[in-house]
């Protein structure tokens, strides 16, 4: 992480609690069902990863600095040339209107930061997520940190210890994202 945009250091986070969002328990809230049913969004996969980046280290309406760099943003692109980063896009009349990305390592995938510039973009992106990471057998959704945002989703925070044990036989599976 950075400490903002214009910071050009660059530092390793790795928190005693981590935010886990458990893949067989994950959760819907019923409004969201709703928007999922009215199908309001092209649902794409790694079409727009940088552009996707970018907006995800904008300002947005209840924050203004973003951890996101010009240093992360080239390792991310890095990794995506790579085929470990991807990125779950909603667009609308052939705009993009949100989305996430993440690093994806065997059966394990890292949530890294998302988007929305219409309602619910992001979470119908992070649905589609979990859809396509429960098809092809990952076993952990680390996103870091718990949030207001993400407890709505059924985010558990788990001791490093335990989360551990969750990491190393996911990183060890032979998946791929795509």
């Amino acid at each position: 992480m950075a400490d903002s945009a214009d910071d050009p250091a660059i530092f390793w986070v790795e928190p005693e609690k981590r935010g886990i969002l458990p893949l067989d328990n994950f959760h819907i809230p019923r409004s969201l069902k709703k928007s999922l049913r009215r199908n309001l969004f092209d649902i794409r996969i790694d079409t727009a990863f940088s552009t996707v980046l970018e907006k995800c280290a904008e300002e947005a309406e209840g924050r203004d600095k973003t951890w996101i760099n010009c240093q992360i943003k080239q390792l991310y692109r890095e990794l995506y040339d790579m085929g470990h980063a991807h990125s779950v896009e909603a667009w609308q009349d052939e705009q993009l209107v949100g989305g996430l990305y993440g690093v994806s390592v065997g059966g394990a995938f890292f949530g890294e930061s998302m988007f929305s510039r219409r309602t619910d973009a992001s979470k119908v992106c992070l649905v589609h997520l979990v859809e396509r990471l429960k098809q092809r057998g990952f076993s952990l959704l680390d996103t870091q940190f718990t949030t207001a945002h993400l407890e709505r989703f059924g985010v558990v925070e788990i001791a490093k210890y335990d989360y551990l044990k969750l990491l190393e036989p996911a990183i060890a599976k032979d998946i791929q994202f795509i």
